[in-house]
Order: C-alpha cells, then structure tokens, then sequence
C-alpha cells in the first residue's frame, strides 16, 4: 500500500508539525491516559501524537480546521476509537464533551488564547489538559503577580485549574521549524463540586474588566465596565485594595475578595 504525502504547512494558518517522537512519548507520560478515557485533540496535523493517543484511549476526538489535513489523516490513521471532525476548534460543540474528556493537543499557535477562554469556559466536562502551546502563552498562564506575563489569562487559569510548566520544546522538533520556542503544560481543573457559576462569572467579568486597560490604574479600568465608579470604590476600600493600583499587582486571592465586595455592593 502506498502511503499518501502529507498535504504541505500552511502558512496562513501557521501550521508547524511536530516531528519529534521523544516529545511525543513525553506528552502521553504527562497525560496518562486510561484506556477508559476520551480524550479532544485540537489541531491533529499530520497525526504524530493521534495515532498513540488511540492507542492508550477509550475514544479520541480529533478537531481538524484543514480539509486536505483531514483527509490525509484519515487515509493513514482509521483506528476504530478515532472520532476525526472537521471544523473550527472554537466553533466546536464543547458542551457535547463526555464528563472528565482529558484534553491532549498541540493548540494552534494563532488562536490558542482564545481557545485556551474557551476550554477554561467548558471546564465542567474536563478532567485535565496537556497542552502544547508557544512558551510566551505558557509563561502567561503560570505568570505570577507583578511579573510582566501576568494577566487576565493568568488568573481565570489559576482561579479555575492548577497549571504547571511541564517541559520546554525547542524549535527544532518541528517542520517548518516555528520563530519561537514551545512549552508543553499540565492543567488540573479544580473540584467542580466547589463552583458557584454566578460568582464565577462575577469572577471572570471582574478580572477582565481590572485588565481592560492594562497600564491604568484599577479605578480607570473600571471606567468602561458599566458599573459605577463609587461602587467600585467601595468594593476597593472594603478590600483593602489602593485604587491607584494596576490589575498585574493584584493577586487571585484579592481578586477573588474584590468580586464578593462588587457584588455585595452592587443593588
């Protein structure tokens, strides 16, 4: 049987494929898969990491943008347990997701912020994730107050999951190779059990709203949030917070102090 080219990268959707097999045993090490377990992949590419993720999985779903990418997947990979869909990833259904669906996948570099929202958004039918992702993105994650990478991203991740930097890949181990270097990280949602959906969206619009203007004071970030100034001043003093502060000095505790406050004194 001849085995099909794989269709080439495309640019335009910064498509690198990663190429090493060590990186890829090392990814299935972290994610530990069960054989009961399903497990989304967004982003298979040319199946490196598909094939051995079918083989220690109950069922894999693999999310492909790329049509001629799909097609090539599907001529050399056609295991039984693999679910192969075309489509955009942030389009996908993720509500439809089995209860503790582990997330394994190389996120494409482009839009893996807003995927990263999204799958935070849907944690309730995950487990954990093992996610590769540009070292930039990964630092932003895991960052820590007053530090330059620490955001919005950093806090909903930390407020929802505990990510940890698992190990740093090199450009080399993909083609073409990529302008920056990657990281891969582990992500363990909290227990689902200890969610408030209302204060948890309380939390998001509080974080996003003190980040809106990241080089502001929180009293000016605040200013667009359609909430008004003196309740966010209250809110401020109650907890302590200076509102001359910026958003990259408060921590998730002080986030998490601020939201109740908002709520206690907004009518």
């Amino acid at each position: 049987m001849t085995i099909p080219s794989p269709p080439p990268a495309l640019k335009i959707l910064g498509q690198h494929f990663l190429i090493d097999p060590n990186i890829v045993r090392k990814i299935l090490n972290e994610a530990a898969i069960g054989s009961e377990e399903t497990v989304l992949e967004i982003g298979p590419g040319r199946g490196i990491l598909t094939g051995p993720l079918c083989q220690v999985a109950s069922r894999v779903i693999a999310v492909e943008f790329d049509k001629k990418l799909a097609a090539y997947l599907a001529s050399i990979c056609s295991p039984a347990n693999l679910d192969l869909r075309i489509g955009d990833a942030l389009e996908f259904p993720f509500h439809t997701l089995p209860l503790n669906t582990v997330v394994v996948s190389n996120l494409p570099y482009y839009v893996s912020t807003p995927l990263l929202f999204k799958l935070l958004e849907h944690r309730s039918h995950i487990s954990r994730m093992v996610l590769m992702l540009q070292l930039e993105v990964a630092k932003r994650l895991t960052a820590k107050p007053g530090s330059r990478d620490y955001g919005a991203l950093s806090v909903t991740g930390q407020y929802y999951a505990s990510p940890r930097l698992a190990f740093k890949v090199p450009a080399t181990c993909f083609r073409p190779k990529p302008n920056v270097d990657s990281s891969v990280i582990t992500v363990n949602f909290r227990p689902r059990e200890k969610s408030d959906p209302s204060f948890d969206e309380d939390f998001t619009w509080t974080v996003r709203s003190a980040f809106a203007h990241r080089r502001k004071t929180l009293l000016n970030s605040f200013r667009d949030s359609g909430v008004a100034l003196e309740i966010i001043q209250e809110a401020l003093a109650a907890v302590g917070i200076h509102s001359k502060r910026r958003a990259e000095t408060v921590t998730l505790l002080e986030f998490v102090d601020l939201t109740h406050a908002i709520r206690r004194y907004t009518p």
